[in-house]
């Protein structure tokens, strides 16, 4: 049996992001979370820190540490997503407010410390959110870049389009400088999209099996979703709204629901009109060379039985 990958969940919850955290803290076989570490994104720091808490209590997984991070964008004026998350970021269901402690290191030191600590080519980092405290740590230490495993993230968008603005992908638009420092790393890149992401969407009956858990984390569950697809429903007239981040964590625990392509990927960063664009060579039309596999189909059956079943553990 092999061991758990051991991974650093980089996060800004978000409903979506809570789902995604309690997908792999009900897979301890599969992936180990060395800690959580919360960057300004969906909500402002201070809302995303208590997020990510809260969603260790509800998990019964208070061990695991939570370290905050970077307050705003590397260059850019901040960009919040209350409309989509409500002003908590994890509007929807009534839950207490979190007990346990923020660790006292900043999320940078610890994201430097344990890929530098841990074994070369052992820890994986999972970004939920804008990169922000990884291009940090890139540049403070650019010596961990070759010790990571792998980073899988969530963000971008290519034949979909954007869902912040018509050309860019959320996480990407809010802190477009930090994923040209996470592409151009060198470091083994997962990419899911909203290409992925839009094909899973939260319909009626499989939130539905979520809710036939029947416990207190599958009904906390259901009332985040069914507050955060009301945004989604509304703008693609849809039944139920696309579910993102958990993604990241479904591919470390089952790949083959994912396929795509490796190939080269950059960011726009400057154009006012297309800041935040994820520019794919999808067909090799260029000669850059290919710096991440971009994911393009997925399983959404499979996706969706793997979570339900996962939070059924919790």
């Amino acid at each position: 049996m092999q061991k758990a990958r051991k991974i650093i969940i980089d996060t800004d919850p978000g409903q979506d992001d809570a789902c995604a955290i309690m997908l792999a803290l009900g897979s301890p076989d599969e992936v180990e979370v060395l800690g959580l570490t919360v960057v300004a994104g969906n909500v402002p720091l201070s809302m995303t820190s208590r997020n990510a808490r809260i969603v260790c209590e509800l998990s019964g997984r208070t061990d695991v540490p939570v370290y905050e991070g970077a307050l705003k964008p590397l260059q850019r004026p901040q960009v919040t997503a209350e409309h989509v998350h409500g002003k908590t970021g994890l509007d929807g269901a009534e839950v207490d407010e979190p007990t346990m402690l923020v660790q006292d290191q900043h999320a940078v030191d610890f994201i430097i410390d344990t890929i530098r600590r841990e074994e070369p080519g052992t820890v994986t980092l999972c970004t939920l959110g804008p990169q922000t405290n990884i291009a940090l740590a890139l540049q403070k230490a650019p010596d961990i870049a070759p010790r990571v495993k792998e980073l899988v993230m969530m963000g971008g968008g290519c034949f979909e389009g954007g869902n912040i603005t018509p050309a860019a992908e959320f996480n990407i638009y809010v802190d477009p400088q930090a994923s040209k420092i996470v592409l151009a790393s060198g470091i083994p890149i997962v990419m899911m999209p909203l290409d992925v992401t839009h094909q899973l969407m939260t319909t009626k009956a499989r939130v539905a099996r979520i809710q036939a858990i029947g416990s207190r984390v599958s009904d906390v569950v259901v009332q985040w979703l069914q507050f955060f697809e009301r945004f989604d429903i509304e703008k693609y007239g849809s039944d139920g709204g696309p579910l993102h981040d958990p993604t990241v964590i479904a591919y470390l625990i089952r790949p083959e629901l994912f396929s795509g392509r490796t190939c080269n990927v950059e960011i726009e960063a400057d154009s006012e009109l297309t800041v935040g664009m994820t520019v794919v060579d999808w067909w090799h039309v260029t000669d850059r060379a290919a710096n991440a596999t971009y994911m393009r189909n997925v399983d959404a059956d499979g996706f969706f039985e793997l979570l339900t079943e996962r939070l059924a553990r919790l």
